[in-house]
């Protein structure tokens, strides 16, 4: 099952994750030293992650690195910026609007 990249950076832990692994790549354990969790909790977040996307696995020996996806968050990110226009145009006319309101013309 995909997880909602809604629902994987809604929780606090996983935004944490996605920061530290931003700066460098972690193992779960490396991770799990960073949180007042177990490993297995930490692994349940690290799961979530990586089935949307946002985090990737790279096995190196008997270790697995997980690296930050920039790709989906770039995806994610301009999905936003289209929102974000949007609420920028209504913005500066509601902004118009109420200036034609407050001062107007004689």
């Amino acid at each position: 099952m995909t997880q909602d990249i809604f629902q994987a950076i809604a929780d606090p832990t996983r935004r944490a994750i996605l920061t530290l692994i931003a700066a460098q790549a972690l193992t779960p354990n490396a991770m799990a030293e960073k949180f007042d969790m177990s490993r297995q909790a930490v692994s349940k977040h690290i799961k979530v992650l990586h089935e949307c996307g946002l985090i990737r696995a790279e096995h190196s020996g008997r270790e697995i690195y997980y690296h930050y996806n920039a790709k989906k968050m770039q995806e994610f990110d301009n999905w936003l910026a289209q929102l974000r226009q949007s609420w920028e145009t209504q913005f500066n006319q509601l902004d118009k609007l109420l200036s034609t309101i407050k001062n107007p013309k004689k």
